[in-house]
């Protein structure tokens, strides 16, 4: 019998998962960035200024759906020197509580660094400043209390971020790492799929992102997520982001992946190229022939499935689509578990 994998019967809605407007260092307000963004076709935007939960729930109505969320940085030591010398950190925590005005990981003089941010901080959390510092085990304790109180947390643009493979390998409980993010691409910080796979080979079940990370008109539309949701209603889309019930990309579409009698079928938009990855190195790959227009390929789990008992690790395939505009879609993660 066919099992879907990516889900069938829902409506997918676009979101962009990262977005900063004049409530920090962005130049569009909260209303002008649904406009913009409701103009390309989107429904769901995550509002993620920096270091303060400023709720845009008003925004929300049925054609629209606004996700309450923040962007959290912990930065190495800089010795003096500015910024982009040194490293950092950055988190999305996106709450599944619309309505969330009380949270651990903040820090009040981080927030003063934006002056209409201020105006979003619950009087309680005035004193408030949480001590992190640039660590794995620092950063993996902002991840399980953010956890605990609520969000869902995502490793952002790490190739912007100056981060090497000991940065983040050892990070525990995220649900998220960007894959794509069109801000920091247009500045040639270009992100790949190593640290995913790093995180995914550890037996963290983490999703890729496609997101903007926009802070001006400029940096907008380019890569999104297609979630797939029975309805456009905060709790409806948050579990299925968390349950991973979609899929990145910076332009194609995928349609569909199942899995019937140990074959694995996608089907996209029209593609240069299908490929399927897993945790070693095996995998397959499609690629159109001259007059062809290639949707859809399929592909033989079996001597994959049959050396999965050799080796006691958390097995997974993924899909990665490319175009002929050299764009691509990310599938998640689907683990041996799941299709077998």
């Amino acid at each position: 019998m066919k099992k879907h994998l990516l889900p069938q019967g829902s409506s997918f809605f676009k979101a962009n998962m990262h977005m900063h407007t004049t409530v920090s260092d962005g130049k569009m307000t909260p209303e002008e960035t649904k406009k913009a963004y409701m103009d390309k076709g989107y429904s769901i935007v995550a509002f993620t200024d920096h270091e303060v939960i400023a709720h845009q729930n008003h925004l929300s109505d049925e054609h629209f759906l606004a996700i309450t969320g923040y962007e959290y940085a912990v930065n190495e030591h800089s010795g003096g020197l500015p910024m982009e010398f040194f490293k950092t950190y950055h988190l999305n925590l996106f709450s599944k509580d619309p309505q969330k005005t009380d949270y651990s990981i903040f820090s009040y003089r981080k927030a003063n660094l934006f002056e209409v941010g201020k105006q979003h901080v619950p009087a309680k959390m005035a004193d408030r400043h949480y001590p992190s510092c640039y660590s794995v085990d620092s950063v993996n304790e902002v991840i399980r209390i953010a956890r605990e109180e609520g969000f869902l947390v995502s490793l952002n643009h790490p190739v912007w971020s100056q981060q090497a493979y000991e940065d983040y390998a050892d990070l525990c409980g995220l649900w998220g790492v960007e894959v794509y993010n069109t801000g920091c691409e247009r500045l040639g910080y270009i992100d790949t799929t190593l640290p995913l796979d790093a995180f995914l080979k550890k037996g963290e079940h983490v999703f890729p992102l496609a997101t903007d990370d926009a802070h001006s008109i400029g940096d907008c539309f380019g890569g999104w997520l297609m979630v797939g949701a029975e309805r456009l209603e905060y709790k409806t889309v948050m579990d299925a982001l968390e349950r991973g019930d979609f899929y990145a990309s910076s332009g194609p579409e995928i349609q569909e992946i199942s899995v019937e009698d140990g074959k694995l079928t996608v089907r996209t938009s029209e593609a240069l190229s299908i490929f399927v990855n897993t945790e070693r190195r095996t995998a397959w790959h499609r690629r159109s022939t001259e007059g062809e227009t290639l949707i859809s390929a399929t592909f033989d789990l079996g001597g994959y499935i049959e050396k999965c008992a050799v080796c006691p690790r958390d097995h997974y395939v993924r899909v990665t689509v490319c175009d002929k505009d050299g764009n691509f879609a990310w599938s998640r993660a689907y683990h041996l578990e799941e299709f077998i």
